[in-house]
């Protein structure tokens, strides 16, 4: 039997981990070289494998593979792109064929959100569609932690570890600053539909360190009238709050707060800017002096900061998808299966694609308070495990000392394709 080359591309927003899914994906790869032969990367993401714009990650050294573990971003860059039907683009799946019939590719990785994995089923039914052989394992990554079934998506653990640690030094800031300067400071996070992330900014206060904060979620419509009482209760009581709010927070009407108009590729809302206009209903509303921040880029890229945890769950869904496509899998997802809360054990599941595409993981109800600015003892519990645990990259001259890959490109064989 022909032993079958593999493609492997990031894609959507990348993490502070998705490259330890690499290392996790190249190594194993590497370790059987009886059942894949070489692994190509995509140039940013699908692009790469309609264009032809390959990676040779063989010509580098295993040395330069496992310091992905420890390296944020997209190693071969990412994209948003997303594949349509067969029925309204055939030409895009006829020519991921000849790509991978000239370079004898057998096993299509992908790591990404719902959008990739919808991406990444569609290609693993060319052999039922087109009648092209292909195993299609789908990689979990989401900063937003909204991919179904899993019990969180890699990058989230880290992402929420960042605005846990920002929310607390912040507060810790205001509080020393309210007497005559600062009383409320605002933290815009990610999260379009799923707030997660804004959920993680409630870490920073426990029973035995109490920090008035309020969170703003996106399953939560805003009350602009309950969000400022709550804001003039917390600055009257401990002379400070700090407020954290997705991206995503909607008000009645069912618009974002932060939506101008704007769409990404996959024809989203382009959000982002919400901090200032919370802010601008304090000033208004009571009055009171503010500052806002965005952590944009820097809450995804922050690789110093980065969860033992995550990373760890990162590398183990890499590694789990070469060993499910070596075992014959197609159309599945590893997923990451939680045993216990106390002690924190996991393992490593599967799940088929069909059920994870295009559907978003919201958080439960009983994870957001009664009064719908704070978390539950419930929703901390799930939170507290991810965040856990320090993976400090290796520093050099005072900085992380992260690589970057040759990314030598794979000879072309075919025409070249417009998309």
């Amino acid at each position: 039997m022909t032993i079958k080359n593999a493609f492997y591309a990031q894609s959507g927003g990348v993490t502070a981990v998705i490259n330890a899914s690499a290392a996790g994906l190249l190594e194993t790869a590497r370790a059987h070289p009886d059942k894949i032969g070489n692994v190509y990367a995509g140039r940013n993401g699908i692009i790469g494998a309609l264009t032809e714009d390959l990676i040779d990650t063989g010509s580098e050294p295993l040395e330069a593979i496992r310091a992905l573990r420890h390296t944020p971003s997209g190693a071969f860059g990412s994209c948003r792109y997303k594949l349509k039907s067969l029925e309204d683009n055939r030409r895009e799946y006829e020519r991921l064929i000849k790509i991978f019939k000239a370079h004898n590719i057998g096993y299509f990785f992908y790591n990404g959100g719902g959008d990739s994995a919808d991406t990444c089923l569609k290609v693993s039914q060319l052999a039922d569609t087109l009648g092209y052989p292909i195993q299609a394992i789908h990689i979990p990554k989401t900063v937003d932690n909204d991919l179904p079934v899993t019990d969180c998506c890699p990058g989230f653990g880290s992402v929420a570890k960042y605005v846990a640690v920002s929310m607390l030094e912040a507060s810790f800031d205001v509080a020393s600053m309210a007497k005559t300067s600062t009383k409320v400071f605002i933290l815009e996070v990610m999260g379009r539909h799923a707030g997660w992330i804004a959920a993680a900014g409630g870490l920073a206060s426990s029973k035995d360190r109490h920090v008035p904060i309020i969170i703003l979620f996106p399953e939560v419509t805003f009350d602009e009238e309950k969000f400022l009482a709550k804001t003039d209760r917390y600055v009257k009581e401990y002379g400070y709050c700090t407020v954290v709010v997705s991206e995503g927070v909607k008000g009645a009407d069912g618009k974002f707060l932060s939506d101008q108009g704007l769409r990404d590729a996959f024809g989203h809302a382009q959000l982002g800017g919400v901090a200032p206009v919370i802010a601008n209903m304090v000033r208004n509303g009571l009055g009171l002096k503010y500052h806002w921040g965005v952590s944009d880029y820097l809450q995804r890229a922050a690789r110093h900061i980065a969860s033992r945890t995550d990373v760890e769950q990162a590398y183990a869904t890499g590694k789990a998808a070469v060993e499910y496509a070596i075992a014959g899998y197609n159309s599945v997802m590893p997923t990451i299966e939680r045993i216990s809360n106390s002690p924190y054990t996991w393992k490593i599941g599967m799940v088929e694609l069909s059920k994870v595409a295009n559907v978003e993981k919201m958080m439960p109800a009983d994870f957001i308070s009664e009064d719908g600015f704070g978390i539950t003892d419930k929703c901390r519990e799930y939170l507290s495990p991810l965040i856990e645990g320090e993976d400090y990259p290796p520093y050099k001259n005072g900085l992380p000392d992260y690589i970057r890959l040759k990314n030598t490109a794979v000879a072309k064989k075919l025409a070249e394709f417009k998309i």
